[in-house]
């Protein structure tokens, strides 16, 4: 990656800003800016993000907002309330409070002298669903956005839920994470002698995320709260939406093209939950470039082209065996005139034969990589093949010639229940000639949802349905010579939670619908992406990485198994400001065979910050267990100052399963 450190305009640093809101409450800003901005004013680009502006994301801030200062932006990023530095308490997330202030600190940013008037939004992750929420609400100043790795469904597509079913995996480790995060002080540089104050009312108010999120197990108005795809034509301004095959937002990308009326292009990587312009895995392009010029036509009305290029660009994935990891996929750039476009259509394969029945293995899952994976070693799926000796299996005969694959594989089921409460996985995959087998796509249903997320019908034991199981999206180019096998089960850990018994599932039928793309003569005059730039961010000097992955530990006495998955482990001082970060981060699956009430997920997050005699430090512990009703939540929050803890919190909740 190239760094730029010459730009057409000379950058200033702000490192803080403080923004007042309406109700007395300050918001803490960084913001990058052409030094002549006073005289020569520019457009804002905001990043709304909980992540501490002044060490949790300091040293990699810079990086993107130096690199739109220099091209006549100012770069603005803000801890949210009570986050970082900034004043208040936060609850949850994405709140009506959090949308109420973001609407504040943009039309603050476009009556500031330096900015024209004009503010886009930038971000990944939670930064992304902040732009594509405040795109719903359209304030008057909010010109344009860039959401990258981001869900306009906070139900169906987020953390929380997948299919309907409580998602195992990263859900209660999210909110750990936050307990973590969110249970920091503010800094005492920034806000002075009341830090302490302002760190004990935080903790205080604190309370586990996950147990707001389990107390709405099905689509109510808590979701539908925050959920861009409710407003998908409120959304007037231009929109570039982002998002990459191995990361757990993709399908986001296609909706905006789709649905939304305004100005939208997408573009969807081989990339996992990370920028383009760094590329994990490859290849990595010049992103900020192509920001650029987005921002240059959304905020200041240049006509640079930038729409008159296809709505979507994709990577058309070669298969590249079923290993978890690579440096780069293998592919190229496709490019379509819309979606859903008029080069992909629906060939249908038959699950046809006498019904078939098998009593679900609560450890088949355990290759199924992780649900957002960040380009890391491990974070693809594995051989697929344990898991298909664990599913019932319909396998075609090997292709005569190549086909690609581009959206949603779409699978219709008649099936049985030996239980009021199941789910059913479905996955596609590609088996080689050596009998390997490679993930294409995958999805779940929790089958009491079949008329709707709303709402809770139990299944009437034996008695069949037909359910239509809608995949996550993907682009796949399968060899000829290869055989397609469809693979379907009623269990599927650690990412979704087990149903409260053992299920039995019988399969009596169905079809599964293959989004086939043929060539489109927009794919050899698509536009080559630049080589990637960024701007310098701040120098990290390590002084300890600990390892990262993903184990399974298996107790073949007990018949259990423990995955655990190490997300972090590091400390590391960011030498401009000599503030030292740590943080250690483990979550841990725990299931046996046969038992689903034995499921377990135990997570622990450590986080401390060191500068001179400022030390400081969060412990969080948090367990979700269950019985056959029930979710149980526990956890603990320990904050030390100066090696004395300081404060302490506990936490149990338990909350009825609502079908699930």
């Amino acid at each position: 990656m190239k760094i730029r450190t010459d730009f057409p305009r000379t950058v200033r640093t702000v490192e803080h800003v403080w923004i007042p809101l309406s109700d007395g409450c300050r918001i803490a800003a960084r913001i990058w800016l052409p030094e002549d901005a006073d005289r020569d004013p520019v457009p804002a680009i905001l990043d709304a993000v909980p992540y501490r502006k002044g060490d949790g994301t300091a040293a990699g801030d810079p990086a993107w907002n130096r690199y739109f200062a220099g091209h006549g932006y100012a770069g603005v990023r803000i801890d949210l309330r009570g986050s970082g530095d900034s004043d208040g308490l936060i609850d949850d997330e994405y709140s009506e409070r959090e949308a109420a202030d973001v609407d504040e600190v943009i039309a603050w940013l476009a009556a500031q002298s330096w900015c024209t008037g004009a503010v886009g939004m930038i971000g990944v992750s939670w930064g992304g669903f902040a732009a594509l929420q405040a795109a719903a609400r359209n304030p008057p100043a909010l010109r344009g956005i860039v959401p990258i790795h981001a869900s306009d469904d906070r139900y169906a597509d987020d953390v929380h839920y997948f299919g309907g079913c409580v998602l195992a995996t990263d859900m209660v480790h999210w909110s750990t994470c936050m307990l973590a995060y969110v249970g920091q002080p503010p800094d005492p540089e920034v806000v002075g002698d009341g830090w302490r104050e302002a760190w004990r009312a935080r903790v205080e108010a604190l309370e586990p995320w996950a147990a707001t999120w389990l107390a709405h197990q099905r689509r109510d108005a808590y979701w539908r709260q925050g959920s861009a795809c409710e407003r998908h034509a409120d959304i007037t301004c231009p929109v570039f939406a982002i998002g990459g095959w191995m990361d757990g937002y993709r399908d986001m990308v296609l909706r905006m093209v789709e649905h939304v009326r305004a100005p939208v292009r997408g573009l969807i990587g081989p990339w996992g939950h990370t920028g383009p312009e760094a590329g994990a895995p490859g290849p990595a392009i010049g992103f900020l470039q192509e920001c650029v010029r987005f921002f240059d036509h959304a905020l200041k009305d240049v006509q640079n082209g930038f729409f008159d290029e296809p709505a979507l660009v994709s990577y058309m994935q070669e298969r590249v065996g079923p290993v978890t990891s690579w440096a780069e996929r293998p592919g190229r750039w496709v490019a379509d005139p819309a979606w859903p476009s008029p080069h992909v259509a629906a060939r249908e394969l038959a699950l046809s034969g006498p019904a078939r029945s098998a009593r679900g293995l609560q450890l088949t899952g355990l290759e199924a990589g992780v649900w957002c994976g960040d380009g890391g070693p491990a974070d693809g799926p594995a051989d697929q093949r344990p898991e298909d000796g664990a599913s019932l299996c319909w396998d075609f005969a090997p292709l005569e010639e190549r086909i690609e694959l581009l959206g949603h594989v779409v699978a219709e089921l008649e099936l049985a229940a030996d239980r009021p409460v199941a789910f059913a996985c479905v996955r596609l995959c590609d088996v080689a000639p050596d009998g390997s087998s490679s993930l294409i796509a995958r999805g779940v249903l929790n089958l009491t949802h079949r008329a709707g997320h709303e709402r809770v019908e139990p299944l009437v034991p034996g008695k069949a349905v037909t359910v239509r199981i809608p995949m996550q999206s993907t682009s796949y180019a399968v060899p000829a010579g290869h055989a397609l096998r469809v693979a379907v089960s009623p269990t599927y850990w650690p990412w979704i939670w087990p149903s409260p018994e053992p299920v039995t599932l019988t399969v009596h039928g169905g079809r599964v619908e293959l989004p086939v793309r043929s060539a489109s003569p927009l794919d050899a005059a698509l536009r080559a992406f630049g080589e990637p730039e960024s701007g310098a961010g701040l120098a990290k000097s390590y002084s300890h990485q600990g390892p990262t992955g993903r184990i399974v530990h298996r107790d073949l006495a007990a018949g259990s198994v423990d995955v655990e998955f190490q997300w972090m482990d590091h400390r590391h001082e960011i030498t401009d400001g000599h503030t030292v970060l740590g943080e250690r981060n483990v979550v841990h699956y725990r299931l046996a065979e046969g038992a689903p009430q034995t499921a377990a997920v135990a997570c622990a997050v450590d986080v401390e910050l060191e500068r001179g005699d400022w030390r400081t430090r969060v412990e969080v512990r948090a367990e979700m267990s269950c019985t056959a009703d029930t979710f149980v939540l526990t956890a603990q929050l320990d904050a030390y100052d100066d090696g004395v803890r300081c404060f302490a919190r506990t936490w149990t909740h338990e909350l009825p399963r609502d079908g699930g």
